[in-house]
């Protein structure tokens, strides 16, 4: 395997990088870093090494054909999209899709129609597309090229929808799926998932995933595009690594899952864990505490540091995977059970659910822009992009017009201390709009 050789390198490197594997410069893992040097193989040709690892990718996840990603699912999912759809074409998106899909859609001009995902109120977060919904939208766009969905959400919610057009799943939360007694891994056209997410790999590690043999030609195209032509032997070397454990990760699993198990038994009296289709996602809810999601957050880092993955307006999301330990889950069980006892309850309040844009949608950032106080751009059309990071679904996408709702949204969560990014950073007081 690819991490077996990079630890034999022995001659002397007169090529790239410019570290020359010198550990005298303090550069973390450059001993492993290096190019396309004679035997290892090349990410956009492989042949060899990589090949390998592609191809036990491939007999993981069942697929006609895999491609190790190195710039992350973002790669992939550009990749995909130009795979299936050409210029102007009509596309049907999830309206929780990740900015990189409007990205997408905005470099190649496509028009978007959005499926509306069901939605908790309480909360404030997307969960599941029903079949209904999808077909609603279908029926409402007929001239729909392809189909692009996310399952698992962020929050760990999947959707299993029936279509004849060509279908792409986000699936980058779920690389863990099809493993112990987690959920199937999805089925689409193409599928992709990010590695890094819920298992043992580096950070911009990823798998794209193709079940329909005619794309592989046009993926590939596209990723000697997109992605990098100076890919990075350390992480390529950890997915090896992923493929490695992956192919062995039985016990890990059910390892993990006994830890899962046991955490979920606690007993809480005011904060809420809510159930997902994806056990390994800890979404705490304190909707019904007397305390914000922020504020329990902070308490969390600095009495018992613990770190979340994502502080949303009412809940916490922390991420799990098999390379957690049981010491881990025993820390953040008696962090909630401590935390709980010294709260009380509260009334709910009810989070609208965002509006979605009717009729078809493109993409277009305006020629002249002008920086419009927030609370006096209602009715503008926004010259940029507004989103929650994370998870990168977009509140606000460029030549979309500024509804009331939006700007309480953004208010609110800002307010509750959020992270709410704007393409220009004017916000919390501006925000770009057409000029007129």
């Amino acid at each position: 395997m690819l991490h077996n050789e990079l630890e034999k390198l022995n001659k002397y490197p007169f090529h790239m990088p410019g570290h020359k594997r010198n550990t005298q410069f303090g550069i973390t893992a450059c001993e492993k870093d290096i190019t396309e040097i004679d035997g290892f193989d090349n990410l956009h040709s492989p042949a060899g090494l990589i090949k390998e690892v592609e191809d036990r990718l491939s007999a993981i996840y069942k697929s006609e054909k895999s491609f190790m990603l190195i710039n992350g699912s973002t790669v992939g999912i550009l990749a995909s999209i130009f795979a299936v759809a050409k210029e102007n074409d009509t596309v049907l998106i999830a309206r929780n899709c990740h900015k990189s899909v409007y990205n997408a859609c905005y470099l190649l001009k496509l028009k978007i129609a959005f499926i509306e995902p069901e939605y908790n109120c309480e909360n404030g977060f997307y969960t599941r597309i029903t079949q209904g919904a999808f077909d609603e939208a279908l029926n409402k766009h007929k001239n729909a090229k392809a189909v692009i969905i996310t399952s698992p959400t962020y929050e760990g919610f999947t959707s299993r929808i029936k279509t004849d057009l060509p279908l792409i799943i986000d699936c980058a939360h779920g690389a863990h799926f099809g493993f112990g007694g987690f959920p199937e891994y999805p089925r689409a056209d193409i599928v992709i998932s990010s590695l890094h997410k819920t298992l043992p790999s580096l950070t911009q590690t990823a798998v794209l995933n193709v079940y329909n043999s005619k794309y592989i030609p046009f993926v590939r195209r596209y990723l000697d595009i997109f992605q990098t032509t100076s890919p990075s032997y350390v992480l390529m070397s950890s997915v090896s690594k992923c493929v490695e454990f992956l192919e062995g990760s039985s016990s890990a699993f059910k390892e993990y899952e006994k830890m899962l198990d046991n955490f979920k038994s606690i007993d809480l009296k005011h904060l809420e864990i809510i159930e997902t289709d994806d056990k390994g996602k800890i979404v705490l809810s304190s909707a019904k505490a007397n305390i914000s999601a922020v504020d329990l957050a902070d308490i969390l880092r600095s009495k018992y540091g613990i770190e979340p993955e994502a502080v949303s307006n009412t809940y916490i999301i922390f991420m799990t995977s098999p390379a957690d330990t049981q010491n881990g889950f025993d820390l953040l069980k008696n962090a909630l059970k401590e935390t709980d006892e010294a709260l009380t309850k509260k009334e709910p309040e009810r989070f609208e659910k965002p509006l979605c844009i009717d009729g078809e949608a493109i993409i277009e950032y305006a020629e002249k822009s002008e920086k419009t106080e927030l609370a006096l751009s209602i009715g503008k059309i926004s010259a940029e992009y507004v989103y929650a990071y994370p998870p990168d679904i977009p509140i606000i996408i460029p030549n979309q017009i500024i509804t009331e709702q939006c700007v309480i949204e953004i208010t609110k969560t800002i307010k509750n201390g959020i992270n709410i990014i704007s393409d220009s950073n004017l916000l919390p007081d501006y925000i770009l709009t057409k000029a007129v």
